[in-house]
């Protein structure tokens, strides 16, 4: 089994990227293998590692079509939905509480 290359942070050689630069350039993997990897240490726990890909080799990102933007806004509209009074809470619904803030904290419990 072969190893990959890896470089000290910051050091990686020119041509190749993370998953977040190339998406920041409007590319994608494109099913290739990961290339090398950056490690990047750290006190008290073992070191941050990033997997590169060949900037040569990605692929442009696929357009999203109509139906994922349909899908992604029914998720959304999902997440700010309360459970309990089932209304549109126009925030995100924090899923330490899960529910909205009137439904986790009545107003009976401030009063008091």
């Amino acid at each position: 089994m072969a190893t990959l290359p890896t470089y000290p942070w910051r050091l990686a050689p020119d041509g190749l990227a993370t998953r977040r630069q190339l998406r920041a350039h409007g590319l994608r993997p494109g099913g290739q293998d990961v290339a090398a990897q950056i490690e990047r240490p750290r006190r008290r726990r073992g070191p941050l590692v990033a997997y590169l890909y060949r900037i040569e080799q990605a692929k442009p990102v696929r357009p999203m079509t109509p139906a994922k933007w349909t899908a992604l806004a029914r998720a959304n509209a999902a997440r700010r939905r309360c459970p309990q009074c089932r209304r549109d809470a126009g925030y995100v619904i924090p899923t330490s509480l899960g529910m909205c803030t009137p439904c986790a904290y009545p107003e009976d419990q401030r009063a008091a």
